[in-house]
């Protein structure tokens, strides 16, 4: 982050432009990037902080619209109107507050910015839009940007507290992450040392973290960290008070100085010895319900004791993390539940000679997203193998039980239908499943796989409007197996299907996949297929395993929100006779 922005600017620099005349509030006053913009997104003033962060003077911004002047997406291209939250807020004359917005500094480089806006009101009774804005720096959130040891004024009290929403609230986080980002919140603007204690599911007390700020980063003391005495039931120290529920409470270190009553207590003492706190305040955090555990605020190095202004704003910020921590733990838990019932319900592989066979599963990040992907192998009796991938319409458990009525169907029919083509298969199905299964509409492959006496690898298959397969060989060339296409399921029972046959090469690697792998929306599917043919040439030499994988990482786009099914099949460069395996146990 640059030098102080009041050190390199004339703190009384203020434009007179219209509409400025008997506005009350001092621009310069505020600790932050701040604007005042009309109804119309005009600038009307900006402060000194606003322009060291934007690297333009206040001659360059007022009277210029906002948006068109300095609002852009993340690869510095201009940033359409319908897309813009902030004039959004200022259209309908409401607060509003993000995070992860760019904008176009004077040197042409992008800063990355949160901001709140709120209207307010002119000195002539016109309405008008503050928005203060924070830069988020080397990944670091705009609080630890204030500066320490200052008091907090009111505005920068609002603008903390709408940070603490947007930020503890983003996502679907973890618990460990909301935890985390509640430490980054508070350091070091409120205090010097922040303290997390969190009671745990089966009702025991974790310390979770003790963390100071060093040179503007993060500090764990993870010697403090770790299991606590349980909580008493009627101590009146500060922390076990908070982890009751109690309102916050002041401590300092003669708090726990003299005999204790608890083991907790003794903890307490410890920890004010260890970090040198001299004053510190202790808040409940606490859920919609039940309390989630205590954040402690300590000051070593700012001189200053808490006021009664810190408690209140400790309170409010604590509110928001036990609603995010509940939520979090709800999350995890349907997160848990829908896992454990997709991988139930998706088959082990089976044993295939000479061949190697790997699959994977990955869930949606929506923990409600349970999802209707699915692969399935399976014997067959003549010893050819079923190879199926596909993915039932919809996102939700019906999708997932649709799903196994399906794979059921379809090993029950591909098993009773010998040396049938795939398309016949999947006719058959298609019809059936109109009249018996309870599905919209689903894409799959069904392909059969045989090992023929003179040692090829003969794959036939049929497509149900699936992405295609694709094929690599060793040498790092990719082939989308792009035939054998029809309709989706449940489309057209009556229609014919048709069928596509090749020969795999000793070595290659035949890949099955959902859309999940190559379509987000971030990017096109386009994107996502041309990132996954490169990333798969790039892995052909690798173990099977490790291709999976890699691959998976890789190609996955950040943010997806579908899930992801993979079947990965390595030819290898020898074949021998093809094996009896009728009678083989399935294995994983």
């Amino acid at each position: 982050m640059e030098d102080n922005p009041e050190a390199a600017s004339t703190s009384g620099e203020r434009p007179s432009g219209e509409g400025l005349e008997g506005f009350a509030l001092d621009l310069d006053a505020l600790g932050t990037g701040a604007e005042l913009l009309d109804g119309r997104g005009i600038i009307l003033g900006v402060n000194a902080w606003a322009q060291r962060l934007l690297a333009r003077p206040a001659a360059e911004l007022v009277g210029q619209d906002e948006h068109d002047l300095l609002h852009r997406d993340r690869q510095g291209g201009t940033l359409p109107r319908a897309q813009c939250r902030l004039r959004k807020a200022i259209l309908a004359g409401e607060t509003a507050q993000t995070t992860g917005e760019w904008a176009e500094r004077g040197d042409g480089s992008l800063l990355r910015v949160s901001w709140l806006a709120t209207p307010c009101e002119l000195g002539d009774g016109r309405r008008a839009t503050l928005v203060l804005f924070h830069p988020e720096s080397a990944g670091q959130p705009a609080s630890r940007l204030w500066g320490a040891g200052a008091p907090i004024t009111e505005l920068e009290r609002l603008a903390l507290l709408a940070e603490a929403t947007t930020v503890l609230a983003a996502g679907r986080l973890e618990v460990d992450e909301t935890l985390e980002r509640l430490v980054d919140l508070v350091l070091p603007r409120l205090a010097d040392w922040a303290v997390v204690d969190l009671i745990t599911e089966r009702d025991e007390v974790w310390r979770f973290a003790v963390a100071h700020t060093e040179n503007d980063e993060v500090v764990r003391r993870e010697d403090l960290e770790g299991a606590l005495p349980p909580v008493p039931r009627e101590s009146p120290m500060p922390l076990a008070r908070a982890l009751r529920g109690a309102a916050s409470t002041a401590a300092e270190p003669e708090t726990y100085q003299g005999p204790l009553d608890s083991g907790i207590a003794l903890e307490q003492r410890r920890l004010f010895a260890e970090t040198g706190m001299h004053s510190a305040i202790t808040a409940p955090i606490r859920g919609p319900r039940e309390v989630m555990g205590a954040l402690t605020l300590g000051r070593s190095e700012q001189p200053a004791r808490f006021t009664a202004a810190d408690i209140a704003l400790l309170e409010d910020i604590s509110r928001r993390a036990g609603i995010a921590v509940e939520n979090a733990r709800l999350y995890q838990g349907q997160r848990r539940v829908a896992e454990t019932m997709q991988r139930h319900l998706l088959p082990q592989m089976p044993y295939v000679p000479s061949l190697e066979l790997t699959v994977r599963y990955a869930p949606a990040s929506d923990a409600s997203q349970v999802g209707g992907d699915w692969y399935d192998a399976f014997a067959l009796a003549d010893g050819a193998t079923a190879l199926v991938i596909g993915d039932v319409v919809g996102h939700d458990l019906d999708a997932a039980a649709g799903m196994a009525q399906l794979r059921n169907m379809l090993r029950a029919y591909a098993w009773t239908r010998q040396r049938r083509r795939p398309s016949k298969i999947v006719e058959r199905l298609d019809e059936a499943a109109s009249h018996i299964a309870e599905i919209s509409m689903a894409t799959m492959i069904f392909a059969r796989l045989e090992v023929t006496g003179e040692g090829r690898c003969e794959l036939s298959w049929t497509n149900a409007g699936h992405p295609s397969p694709l094929l690599i060989t060793h040498d790092g060339l990719v082939h989308d197996l792009t035939g054998g296409h029809g309709v989706l399921l449940g489309v057209a029972p009556d229609r014919a299907r048709t069928d596509a046959k090749t020969t795999l090469p000793p070595g290659s690697t035949l890949l099955f996949f959902t859309d999940g792998l190559v379509e987000s929306p971030s990017r096109s599917i386009d994107e996502g297929l041309y990132r996954l043919r490169r990333e798969a040439a790039a892995l052909a030499h690798r173990p099977l395993e490790s291709f999976t994988d890699r691959l998976l990482s890789r190609a996955r786009a950040p943010g997806s929100d579908d899930d992801v099914a993979l079947l990965a099949l390595r030819v290898p460069h020898r074949l021998g006779p093809p094996e009896d395996v009728s009678r083989r146990p399935a294995g994983g």
